[in-house]
């Protein structure tokens, strides 16, 4: 059997750092890792190749060779999915489809022959033991929750080249103790955190060491603490001691709840075995929005004051922020901008409400009859696909104004200092600096030092990082790079640059 597995073009979206991996002549920051796990579990005599579409074409010949295609794919993917299922249609190879997008919405794609859709771990033996027998049926469903300490490590081997990535990638967990009403997480993977074993996380851990990859290990958990016990207990001691020993080859990041700044051990411990970076998804400064939501780890705390006990810690914070919740008050905006601003949170990504498909909000709006249409997965794109309490033109109109403020240089340029003065880096072991980072160097000296006309504000953090906080100055650097990027982003999507918008409806109300 001769497998292709697939992964779908993402948009060019914030998330995307399409124009900042430009810099490290990267051409996608992770891996297709579900695809690369799947891969893992397919029978060992199969022949298997990967085509991961955010760094080389898929090309007919591939899709001719191929028996069967199977494709995973997240919402905001879809557009791309609609094309290669389409082509391979054409071409005659049959499709097998899973993952989030296809796991919520799978009645929106035709001219898929299989949905193998939940967690692989339930469904993908059921699928293969009916193909085995000639007698596949069209739809694998389960909400069983599997045991992930039986989970193969991924098949790294597929991989044409690691160094098309930025960054590796690994699981711990599956699942988050919260609800959060716009959530797909429970939905995909339920509220009890699900964990993988010591053993097996050094083991993944291990394989990529082998396989020669050096830099960054991104650990895509949910919530990185929900289980905050063995996190603490077996997993932060065992990747300590297997990363000192190695000589701390990666550096790690995750995705954590705001709790995680009550914790001073956790934030020592995950420091210390070489986590520089985690993203949080703070929503909103409005309480009365949070409470909406079912935000509760949110509430009733000073969430800037939590924001910088973390990153006194040594861990940069990266913020998830929404707009369009039915209790946003039009100073809604500017409450974010100020915030943002506050908290020194220089990765601030910022979108609109979505109702996920499935999800608690998804089903509320249903009920309320203000579903309009399917949630595109980009929540920078203006799509709302509901009716929103606030007028949707005044909504836009905001939105926008955050972005364009926040992301204008002098405002990006400001956090960046701020963050800076919080933060104070202190684990042992970094990556060792590689080629690519000396050309990001010289690449944000030659763009944003001498060719873009904003430059006096690199050139006074360059020289702020390198004398003032060296230790960071690499951090700093990037900091530039992710900032042009981010105002590419708001080119593409608003026109004009940032600082340059005029907002009308915002200013009316």
């Amino acid at each position: 059997m001769k497998i292709l597995l697939v992964y779908p073009r993402y948009p060019d979206t914030f998330w995307s750092f399409r124009h900042a991996l430009k810099f490290v002549a990267k051409k996608a920051s992770f891996p297709p890792l579900g695809l690369l796990t799947v891969a893992a579990m397919l029978p060992r005599e199969w022949e298997k190749k990967l085509v991961d579409m955010n760094v080389e074409r898929l090309s007919d010949h591939d899709l001719r060779w191929a028996d069967y295609v199977f494709i995973s794919a997240m919402v905001v993917q879809q557009d791309s999915v609609r094309e290669v299922i389409a082509r391979a249609r054409d071409i005659g190879v049959k499709v097998v489809a899973g993952g989030p997008l296809f796991t919520t919405s799978y009645r929106e794609f035709a001219g898929v022959d299989y949905f193998v859709l939940g967690e692989a771990e339930v469904t993908l033996p059921q699928f293969l033991a009916d193909l085995s027998a000639g007698c596949p049926r069209p739809v694998y469903y389960s909400r069983e929750r599997p045991d992930i300490s039986r989970t193969p490590i991924p098949q790294w081997s597929l991989l044409p080249s690691m160094k098309n990535y930025s960054s590796m990638a690994i699981q711990y967990s599956r699942g988050c103790p919260f609800n959060c009403e716009f959530c797909d997480i429970v939905v995909l993977n339920g509220r009890e955190p699900r964990t993988k074993g010591r053993e097996q996380i050094l083991a993944e851990l291990e394989s990529l060491y082998r396989h020669g990859w050096r830099g960054g290990v991104f650990i895509v958990d949910d919530n990185f603490i929900g289980n905050k016990n063995k996190v603490k207990t077996e997993i932060l001691p065992a990747i300590l001691a297997w990363s000192k020993e190695r000589g701390y080859p990666f550096a790690y990041s995750t995705e954590a709840s705001i709790n995680l700044a009550d914790d001073e051990e956790l934030m020592r411990l995950m420091v210390e075995a070489g986590f520089n970076t985690v993203f949080i998804g703070i929503e909103t400064p409005n309480e009365a929005s949070l409470a909406e939501c079912g935000k509760g780890q949110n509430q009733n705390r000073e969430l800037v004051a939590s924001v910088r006990a973390i990153q006194n810690c040594g861990l940069e914070v990266q913020g998830g922020f929404i707009v369009g919740f039915d209790h946003d008050p039009v100073s809604i905006f500017k409450s974010q901008i100020n915030f943002i601003q506050k908290s020194g949170i220089v990765t601030a990504m910022v979108g609109l409400l979505q109702a996920l498909p499935e999800t608690r909000l998804y089903q509320r709006l249903k009920g309320e009859r203000r579903l309009v249409q399917n949630a595109t997965g980009d929540n920078t794109d203006c799509s709302l696909n509901f009716v929103p309490k606030m007028s949707r033109e005044t909504l836009i109109s905001g939105y926008r104004h955050i972005l364009d403020t926040i992301y204008a240089p002098k405002q990006y340029y400001e956090r960046v200092r701020t963050f800076l003065n919080e933060y104070r880096p202190r684990h042992r072991g970094r990556p060792r600096l590689g080629m690519h980072h000396i050309r990001a160097l010289f690449q944000s000296m030659w763009v944003l030092g001498l060719k873009e006309k904003e430059r006096t504000y690199y050139w006074k953090l360059f020289f702020t990082g390198l004398f003032r906080h060296p230790r960071a100055f690499p951090l700093s650097i990037s900091f530039a790079i992710y900032g042009y990027h981010f105002r590419k982003v708001v080119e593409k999507y608003f026109g004009g640059k940032p600082g340059e918008a005029s907002y009308e409806a915002i200013r009316r109300d």
